[in-house]
């Protein structure tokens, strides 16, 4: 599935639109080029969850955690991550908590994905700076139908 946006604020409500459909131990990967709108994307999954604190990205400090919403929130920025070994930095056990985790640059952690996630490419449109194309790819029963649930909400 494809969503095309025009600015940050289509993609904010993206965001929101997918929040009520998540659940504990939900794995959602986010990877585009800088600027593409991941953390934006990220600032909608919170407000749907029902998060009110302010986010940004945890480039510097690789987790930034959210627990006032629905669920918790794990926010991961691991592309400082390129040259390190993850295993060592216990991510896996994110995946296996109570909350969402959102990971940007997932592809520095290729070996600790758990087997189910929703993968979300941000694409940038050559022609138009403020375009984007979101790609929902589902890997897994659960992502399949998260992407199914979203599409039915964003028609």
């Amino acid at each position: 599935m494809e969503i095309t946006v025009t600015d940050a604020q289509q993609t904010i409500r993206v965001g929101e639109q997918l929040a009520p459909l998540l659940k504990p131990q939900d794995v959602l990967l986010l990877d585009g080029d800088l600027g593409a709108g991941k953390t934006t994307f990220t600032k909608g999954v919170a407000q749907g969850l029902g998060i009110h604190r302010r986010v940004k990205s945890p480039t510097f400090t690789l987790v930034h955690e959210y627990h006032d919403g629905r669920l918790p929130l794990y926010h991961m920025d691991v592309y400082r991550l390129e040259d390190a070994d993850p295993g060592d930095l216990g991510i896996a056990e994110y995946f296996d908590g109570d909350g969402v985790s959102v990971v940007e640059w997932s592809q520095f952690i290729k070996d600790e994905l758990p087997p189910t996630y929703l993968l979300v490419r941000f694409i940038k449109d050559e022609n138009d700076d403020s375009r984007r194309t979101l790609r929902f790819e589902p890997h897994g029963e659960r992502a399949k139908k998260l992407v199914d649930q979203l599409a039915s909400r964003v028609k």
